[in-house]
């Protein structure tokens, strides 16, 4: 079986690569921004030709960008009529939702199946990395500091990379599912606790002093929107579903919190990219 992965440099695509081709038996071609540019349908059609299963790795940056980018895979992987198309997607796919990225993972749920491509989607829920990041960003680099968030009442089920890149290795080795899975953490907890375990004085502040705040941190524009947006999606609800599909698919249950703390916390930078 061929097996391509986009995105297959990154952090989730890299190591999707690592685990297909430690599993053996398959020809796995990591794709590229140098090889099939999401914004090159010519090159992703050619990256495309004869693969067997996709490995559909979200791109990343602005939404109008990243709906372009998904339309010009998804009709890639039609036209070359791909067998299996397995989609990194998001929990919250809610057109309705206040946060950016649901409306770009919706959409492209919706594109791929009415492709007509057999496909299986991983909807995972935030990062623990990432929101491990985005605490120490806002903490300005201080282990003690508070940490303003607005957050309100809202849980997150975080999940380790680790765990969201086993799933969709696992799929990619199985036959389409025809559906989507709900990739958690073992746990649902509050955005003060997370706070708390990982070190921090949590308080609660509005999304316009939020958003001020990473401006003033030197975040950009955009990223400040997205992660604003986020978070008014988590006082929503929309991020505190649990599940068991981690350990459905791979056979061994998800990292809890407390263990992906244990490997040190992430270095400031932009954490929602792959």
């Amino acid at each position: 079986m061929r097996i391509a992965v986009t995105g297959g440099t990154g952090r989730i695509g890299g190591r999707v690569v690592q685990l297909l081709t430690a599993a053996g038996g398959h020809e796995v071609v990591p794709l590229s921004s140098r090889t099939a540019p999401y914004d090159n349908p010519s090159a992703l059609r050619a990256a495309l030709d004869g693969v067997d299963t996709l490995v559909f790795v979200s791109s990343d940056g602005e939404a109008a960008r990243v709906i372009v980018h998904h339309r010009n895979v998804v009709q890639a992987a039609t036209q070359c009529r791909v067998g299996h198309v397995v989609l990194l997607s998001g929990l919250d796919v809610d057109l309705q939702s206040p946060f950016c990225y649901a409306y770009t993972n919706g959409d492209t749920e919706r594109l791929l199946r009415a492709s007509g491509r057999p496909y299986s989607i991983v909807r995972a829920s935030l990062y623990t990395e990432f929101f491990l990041s985005l605490l120490l960003q806002v903490s300005t680099g201080d282990p003690d500091a508070t940490v303003a968030l607005p957050a309100a009442e809202g849980r997150v089920s975080l999940v380790a990379r680790e765990d969201v890149a086993r799933c969709l290795a696992a799929l990619a080795l199985g036959e389409p599912t025809s559906r989507h899975h709900d990739v958690t953490g073992p746990d649902s907890l509050p955005v003060d606790a997370v706070a708390a375990m990982a070190g921090y004085r949590y308080t609660e502040t509005t999304p316009a002093e939020f958003a001020g705040l990473l401006l003033r941190l030197g975040e950009g524009p955009w990223w400040t929107y997205a992660y604003t947006s986020m978070f008014e999606s988590i006082r929503q609800g929309r991020w505190e579903t649990m599940s068991d599909a981690v350990a459905e698919l791979t056979g061994r249950p998800p990292a809890p919190l407390s263990q992906v703390l244990n490997r040190g916390k992430q270095p400031r930078g932009t954490p929602l990219r792959r």
